[in-house]
């Protein structure tokens, strides 16, 4: 029994074609190992602002509003103790200002979240645009 492979007549001649095969796996390591050792891009946007000019004194002071809620639960605008309803009258006047002022949140890390969630849901029903947290930095450690 005998077995023949490629053409009838046996030529001896070599076999020209070459093997890829190592080639490829050298390929898709070196990929591998490249896209492993690029390194990683953050992304930013660079913008080019002026520099600050100390002598520029003609800007206005920013205009704020502050709430304080301590750990019984009381609620104070710019210092002065209010109670929900009138704190809501404040809201509305803020918000209906030409240029509204910032309104800033510095809850107690004892104060109730149910306290800081109903000032935050009048504040947001009230139209006040631009409000944060201040005094979050106590509480880092």
């Amino acid at each position: 029994m005998a077995m023949s492979v490629g053409k009838e007549g046996g030529d001896d001649n070599p076999m020209v074609d070459m093997n890829t095969t190592p080639l490829i796996d050298v390929m898709l390591v070196l990929l591998i190992m490249f896209i492993i050792t690029i390194p990683v891009q953050t992304h930013a946007v660079k913008l080019d602002l002026p520099p600050p000019n100390p002598n520029n004194t003609n800007q206005p002071d920013p205009v704020f509003n502050q709430i304080d809620i301590d750990f019984l639960g009381n609620i104070y605008w710019n210092k002065t103790e209010v109670d929900m309803p009138t704190l809501k009258g404040y809201l509305k006047q803020a918000a209906a200002m030409p240029e509204q002022p910032e309104l800033r949140m510095r809850p107690e890390a004892e104060a109730k979240y149910v306290i800081v969630d109903q000032v935050m849901a009048a504040a947001q029903q009230a139209g006040i645009e631009k409000m944060g947290f201040v005094g979050n930095e106590a509480y880092a450690n």
